[in-house]
């Protein structure tokens, strides 16, 4: 992933583009202009073309683009931001990392004594199991 210039830099290059292709396509679908009076067959028989259609399709291009640069441009860090407290942010990231890996050790820690007493309970109960089967077979069958 692109680093926060890098996509400012591509999306103000996206934009530059939509305005050279909606010039591009304005003129070339734009009716022509007359010039005193002078009008020749070809301008009465040029179909309408749909520039409207393209105007606003451009204009929505164009503002989408605008917004997105607008949203990098507020995601670049502040002027106000200097080294220290830069620094200042990462010492209390830092710490905050060191109490949630404290954290993670003792519920890591619980939930291994918790496995321990679990796995107890399950081979006490798996040799309860195996005395009852045992005495089941080795009982004598009452005489009748």
């Amino acid at each position: 992933m692109a680093d926060r210039l890098t996509q400012l830099q591509d999306a103000v290059n996206s934009l530059a583009d939509q305005f050279c292709n909606a010039i591009g396509v304005l003129q070339q679908c734009g009716p022509p202009a007359s010039f005193s009076n002078i009008q020749t067959a070809i301008n009465k028989d040029q179909p309408a073309n749909p520039t409207e259609e393209y105007a606003q399709l451009f204009a929505a291009l164009i503002a989408r683009t605008a917004k997105d640069i607008d949203v990098l441009i507020d995601s670049l860090p502040s002027e106000e931001s200097t080294a220290a407290l830069q620094a200042a942010s990462l010492y209390r990231l830092e710490e905050e990392n060191h109490e949630a890996a404290a954290r993670l050790e003792e519920v890591v820690f619980r939930g291994d004594m918790l496995l321990e007493k679990i796995q107890s309970a399950l081979a006490d109960i798996a040799q309860s199991q195996l005395k009852t089967r045992s005495g089941t077979h080795s009982q004598p069958l009452p005489d009748s």
